[in-house]
C-alpha cells in the first residue's frame, strides 16, 4: 500500500451534501464533491490488511458483507492515494461495469465489513468510488468500446434495470447482438424510475450511460411488455438466447380495513409518476400530489425513505414513517458481530431532511396500522395505529403482537404503502411456463443462471428476490457470463 501508516495518522471524513433544508427545494443531488487531496488522504486510510473482507461479497446473516461484485478495493484507494486516477478507474470497471451508479446508491456494505471497522470508523469507500467514476467522466476516459467484431448471435434482455443493462453491457462486449425491452417509457428501470432523481439524477447521470451502451451497439425497444405487446413465443422464436431481469416488482399490500379508500397508494406508483413529472417538466394522468398533506409512510427501508424526501420536496404538511421493528441500536449488538452488515440506529436522507424541516426522525418504532378511517367522500384521512411487541406464538414463530392500550389514530391524507416486494410479477413467467421457486422467483441456479427452459436466463431480483442494486449487476454479470458460454460453447467474460 502507498501509505501503510495512513489508517494511524488520519481521520475518517465524509463529502460534504447540500444541507437538508436548502435541497429539499428542488430535485437535484445533493453530493457534494470533495477535494482531490483530502479524497487522497482517505484513500491513504485504507490497510495493508492481510485478508481484506471488503471485496469478498459473502453473505452473512442473510445480508451482503463485504462488496457482492468483488471490487478490488484496496488496489483502487492505492492507486488513487497515488494519483493514478485513470488506472484506478480501469481496477474499478474490471469488475462493476456502473460505479457511478453504486457510488451512489449502495448501502456500501463494503464499509461494514472493513478491517479497520473493528476498531475505528471504515474507509470511505463508496466517496471514493463515486469519485474514481465521476473523475473518468469529467476526464472524458469512458467513452464507448464497441467490440471488434459480431458473432451474430441474437440476444433478448428482459428488463432494463441495474441487472438487465449489466447482462446487456457484457454480452455486447462479447460481440453478441443485444436488444434490451423495456415496458415503460424510458430505459433504465429501477435506476429510472424506483430511485428519485435528488438520489441519482436521471438525465446527467443515468441516461449518460446509456448513450455510451447505445454507441456500442445495444439496442433499447421502450413500450414493450413482454407478453402483451409482444409474444413470449415471438421472443424464444426470433432471439437465440434470452435473459430475464425483470425485477420483484410485484409490491406486499397492507389488507386491513379500508385499504379501499382513496389515497393510498403503494410507493411505487407515487415515486415513478414522480420522476415521470421530474423528467416531462409538469404532472402526468397518474401523478400523485402530497402537497399540503399529512402523509403517513408505512415500512422502513429505502423505498420508504425515497417517499420521505419526495413527499418533503411535494411541500407535505407532516410525514411520519411507521415501521413495526424495534429501534435500532447505536452501536453493534453482541449478536451483530463485524463483518456482518452493522445494524445499527442511523438516519439517512430523508430522515435527515425531515427532522431539518419538523424537528424530529419521522419513524415511529415498534408500531403497526390497524385500520383505515375515511371521510364522508371515501377518502382516507386518519390511519389507526397500535404499538407491539415481538414474541412467540403457539408454533414457536416470532410474531408482532399488540399493546392493549396504545391505541392511536393520526391524520393522514395520503397513505403510501412501502413494505417491500413479494417476488416478480407473474403473468410473463406464467406465459413462457417458467419454473418458480417457492417464493414465486424464477427458479434458477446460483451461479448458472439456467432456468427450466434451454437458453433462458434469469438474473437479479426476479431469481433472488428484491434486494440491491448491486447484487443486480453480480446477477447480470454472472448470466451474461453463462448466456455466453451457452451461446459459443465457451466464455472469457468475468
Amino acid at each position: 500500500m502507498g501509505k501503510p501508516t495512513g489508517f494511524m495518522e488520519y481521520l475518517r471524513e465524509v463529502a460534504e451534501e447540500v444541507a437538508p433544508s436548502d435541497r429539499i427545494r428542488n430535485w437535484d443531488e445533493f453530493h457534494l464533491a470533495m477535494a482531490e487531496d483530502n479524497l487522497r488522504t482517505q484513500a491513504a486510510r485504507c490497510m495493508d490488511c492481510g485478508t481484506p473482507f471488503c471485496h469478498t461479497g459473502l453473505t452473512l446473516s442473510g445480508m451482503a458483507s463485504g462488496c457482492p461484485i468483488n471490487n478490488l478495493i484496496p488496489e483502487w484507494n492505492d492507486l488513487v492515494y497515488r494519483g493514478l486516477w485513470q488506472e484506478a478507474l480501469e481496477r474499478l470497471h474490471k469488475t462493476n461495469n456502473f460505479p457511478e451508479f453504486t457510488g451512489r446508491v449502495c448501502p456500501a456494505p463494503c464499509e461494514g465489513s472493513c478491517v479497520l471497522g473493528i476498531t475505528n470508523p471504515a474507509v470511505t469507500i463508496k466517496n471514493i468510488e463515486y469519485s474514481i467514476a465521476e473523475k473518468g467522466w469529467e476526464s472524458g476516459w469512458i467513452t464507448p468500446t464497441p467490440p471488434a467484431q459480431r458473432t451474430g448471435k441474437t440476444v433478448a434482455v428482459i428488463g432494463s434495470g441495474p441487472a438487465g443493462l449489466a447482462a446487456a453491457a457484457q454480452l455486447n462486449s462479447a460481440g453478441h447482438w443485444v436488444t434490451v425491452y423495456e415496458r415503460a417509457d424510458r430505459p433504465g428501470g429501477l435506476l429510472m424510475y424506483g430511485i428519485p432523481n435528488m438520489k441519482l439524477d436521471k438525465r446527467q447521470v443515468v441516461q449518460r450511460r446509456l448513450e455510451v451502451l447505445e454507441a456500442e451497439g445495444v439496442t433499447f425497444v421502450c413500450n414493450t411488455d413482454i407478453g402483451k405487446d409482444l409474444s413470449a413465443a415471438t421472443l424464444l422464436q426470433d432471439f437465440d438466447a434470452v435473459v430475464l431481469c425483470t425485477g420483484a416488482t410485484k409490491p406486499r399490500n397492507l389488507t386491513i380495513p379500508g385499504r379501499d379508500l382513496q389515497g393510498i397508494h403503494f410507493a411505487m406508483e407515487f415515486l415513478t409518476a414522480n420522476t415521470q413529472a421530474v423528467l416531462d417538466g409538469a404532472p402526468g394522468p397518474q401523478y400523485i400530489s402530497a402537497a399540503g398533506k399529512d402523509v403517513v409512510i408505512i415500512g422502513g427501508g429505502d423505498t420508504g425513505t425515497d417517499c420521505v424526501g419526495t413527499s418533503l420536496r411535494h411541500g407535505c404538511h407532516s410525514v411520519t414513517q411507521l415501521e413495526i421493528m424495534p429501534q435500532p441500536p447505536d452501536h453493534r449488538a453482541p449478536n451483530n458481530p463485524w463483518p456482518e452488515w452493522p445494524k445499527v440506529y442511523k438516519m439517512d436522507y430523508g430522515q435527515e431532511e425531515a427532522a431539518a424541516r419538523f424537528g424530529t426522525d419521522p419513524r415511529t418504532y415498534l408500531t403497526t396500522a390497524t385500520h383505515f378511517e375515511g371521510d364522508d367522500q371515501g377518502r382516507v384521512k386518519a390511519v389507526h395505529t397500535v404499538q407491539i411487541q415481538w414474541g412467540k406464538d403457539d408454533q414457536g414463530r416470532f410474531t408482532p403482537q399488540p399493546i392493549a392500550g396504545t391505541e392511536k389514530a393520526m391524520p393522514a391524507q395520503l397513505v403510501l404503502l412501502a413494505m417491500g416486494f413479494l417476488g416478480p410479477e407473474q403473468p410473463l413467467l406464467e406465459s413462457l411456463g417458467l419454473e418458480r421457486d417457492g417464493r414465486s422467483n424464477i427458479k434458477a441456479d446460483p451461479g448458472q443462471f439456467t432456468t427450466s427452459i434451454p437458453g433462458v436466463f434469469a438474473a437479479g431480483d426476479c431469481r433472488r428476490g428484491q434486494s440491491l442494486v448491486v447484487w443486480a449487476i453480480n446477477e447480470g454479470r454472472g448470466a451474461a457470463r453463462e448466456c455466453d458460454r451457452y451461446l459459443m460453447g465457451a466464455t472469457e467474460l468475468p
